[in-house]
């Protein structure tokens, strides 16, 4: 497996140029984020991801997790002290308040680093990646004792955490859970169930797992009403606040997954002796509303993983297409007989290598503007500001998370195909990308439930005006790109007729849903949703490769920055000229109705 190379200069370009750092540092508590440090930090923590948690990757996929009779479990070997070394060096706590340890840096800053922890070894990622959503659902919603019994050892990552939602019939259905909570004479409670699908549910990386568990407490409402959130650490916590007796929780097994091996999913059985013990979160019956502060956070970072794999995936295709030698390339010199070429030279190779690098950064400048757009509303002086960034995030969440997971789970599988037959093969680790990625759209809400959140609840945002403004805000950049001149007049053509195609499907779905009813809808929300997402895409490398101009006119320090800049223009240009276009052609496929998928019933499907 090629070696991982943390690409500082495209996340400093996107920090600075495509989303406003600067302009973060701004605001309070940012004041000490100013780019200059961030730079600083990002290279620090790309040298920790490519020096210590990448060497790792391969090997851990291997091995694996190990569960043992008395119900713990091993992580592979190497990521014990490699967290360790997370820990110590301060890293799991970058972005979180400083009153619990933290170093309250923004959210944008934090997602470039897990970017580079996930691409160098997205299983050991996963871990930090959870304790942090928790971390934010305490923040939100826990009391003041909890707040101080949990958040310092979680904040600096001595304890991890983790998201208990699903069971074994339960599934995306959470209101379907079965899981029980039952209040005890001293006021906790004792939670009894199973839970499934627990990411890092049990391990030897910490000293203490912080489990939130959500159950239902007698008499509570039917479905998701009926919900309620609980903090069920794996140790009982000391008056001192260290580790005590351990609580009723087992892990019962492992899965033996397809991919992301050396992440430990577990099945969890909860008070198969007493009963665990238990913490409500705030109030009876919130919990689903509670774990979604945690749910939103985690299907950016989901999103964010699909990127850190695509990025990946192409540093080792790029890195063999230089060394693999087969066949000449048209125009090469003619030496000695026999004598290849590199396959980069190759017009096949280059086109799959510029559709991995192009929708690589694509999906780099949406994820971290969606992460801006996160801590503009909740860190804007005013309010107006923080209700509309707040409204660019809601709508942006599940396109991130959606998107990236495909597109990434895309550009894993075209890694394979650059190798060839090689790719295919274990050792040369391409297959390990593809295998880690495929996860991803289905983590956090399958992506087919992102695109129903999109057409169901999004686009009724403030009556329809928060898409409306999106698309106007895409609309604007249309001046901008003329005035550029002839180098990015394809560019402007394709993001228009893009543009032009989004708007129609987005006036239809609401018709739709009024004259044919809601199932032509969600019919066409899948479609949907991919149309806004690369049309919301190739908005960002227009605004990449206008950002890229820009100081190519005003004077770049030097040929190598001249080059570079240059080339984020390339990729803008073959993602909206080559890429973009095809997205137009669902509009066929949004405003099919549902007639189509309801005209064969089982029995035919199965003719």
């Amino acid at each position: 497996m090629a070696d991982y190379r943390a690409p500082l200069r495209d996340i400093d370009f996107v920090l600075n140029d495509i989303c406003d750092l600067a302009g973060l540092s701004a605001l309070e508590p940012f004041a000490h984020a100013e780019p200059g440090l961030v730079r600083d930090l990002l290279a620090e923590s790309g040298r920790f991801a490519a020096d210590v948690v990448a060497p790792l990757n391969q090997p851990g996929d291997r091995a694996g997790c190990v569960r043992h009779p008395d119900g713990s479990v091993t992580t592979p070997a190497g990521f014990p002290d490699a967290y360790r070394a997370y820990v110590d060096a301060g890293w799991a706590a970058v972005s979180f308040d400083g009153e619990y340890g933290g170093g309250n840096f923004p959210l944008l800053v934090s997602t470039a680093l897990s970017e580079m922890l996930a691409s160098a070894n997205l299983a050991f990622a996963m871990c930090p990646g959870l304790t942090q959503g928790a971390v934010h659902l305490l923040e939100a919603h826990g009391s003041d004792e909890q707040r101080a019994t949990y958040l310092a050892k979680m904040v600096s990552g001595e304890w991890t955490g983790t998201m208990n939602l699903t069971e074994p019939d339960a599934g995306s259905d959470v209101g379907a859970l079965r899981t029980k909570a039952v209040r005890a004479a001293d006021g906790t409670w004792r939670i009894t169930g199973t839970k499934i699908f627990i990411s890092f549910g049990e391990h030897d990386l910490a000293g203490n797992i912080v489990h939130l568990v959500l159950a239902r407490t007698p008499g509570a409402p039917a479905g998701s009403k009926g919900i309620s959130c609980f903090i069920v650490p794996k140790y009982l916590v000391n008056a001192d606040g260290s580790p005590g007796r351990r609580n009723d929780v087992t892990c019962l097994s492992i899965e033996h997954k397809l991919g992301i091996k050396a992440s430990p999913t577990c099945v969890l059985a909860f008070g198969e002796g007493d009963g665990a013990v238990g913490e409500l979160i705030g109030e009876e019956h919130h919990g689903l509303e509670y774990m979604f502060t945690m749910m939103n956070q985690a299907r950016l970072a989901v999103g964010l993983q699909g990127l850190a794999v695509a990025e990946r995936a192409y540093q080792q295709a790029l890195a063999y297409s230089t060394e693999r030698r087969q066949g000449r390339a048209v125009g090469a010199p003619r030496g000695e007989a026999g004598e290849k070429s590199p396959i980069i030279e190759h017009a096949d190779v280059r086109r799959m290598l510029l559709t991995m690098k192009s929708q690589v950064e694509a999906m780099r400048r949406l994820v971290y503007w969606n992460a801006e757009a996160i801590d503009r509303s909740l860190r804007s002086p005013d309010e107006a500001t923080r209700e509309e960034w707040g409204e660019i995030a809601a709508l942006l969440t599940p396109v991130t998370k959606a998107w990236c997971t495909d597109t990434g789970t895309d550009v894993a599988s075209l890694g394979i195909q650059v190798h060839g037959g090689v790719g295919y093969v274990e050792e040369t680790g391409a297959a390990q990308h593809l295998r880690d990625a495929r996860i991803t759209p289905i983590y956090e809400g399958t992506n087919g439930i992102q695109a129903l959140d999109l057409v169901g609840r999004k686009l009724g945002l403030r009556g329809g005006a928060v898409v409306k403004d999106h698309l106007e805000r895409i609309a604007a950049v249309d001046a901008e790109l003329a005035d550029a001149g002839p180098d990015l007049a394809g560019v402007r053509t394709e993001l228009k007729e893009a543009l032009d195609a989004l708007t129609e499907a987005t006036m239809w779905l609401p018709t739709a849903a009024m004259t044919q009813g809601p199932n032509a809808v969600l019919a066409g929300a899948t479609p949907y949703l991919r149309l806004f997402s690369m049309v919301t895409a190739g908005w960002l490398m227009a605004r990449s490769a206008l950002a890229a101009t820009a100081r190519l006119a005003a004077g770049p320090a030097g040929d190598d920055e001249a080059r570079w800049l240059r080339s984020k223009v390339v990729t803008a240009r073959f993602f909206c000229e080559q890429l973009l276009p095809p997205a137009v052609g669902l509009v066929a496929s949004i405003t099919a109705g549902a007639e189509p998928l309801f005209a064969l019933d089982a029995a035919s499907l199965a003719d």
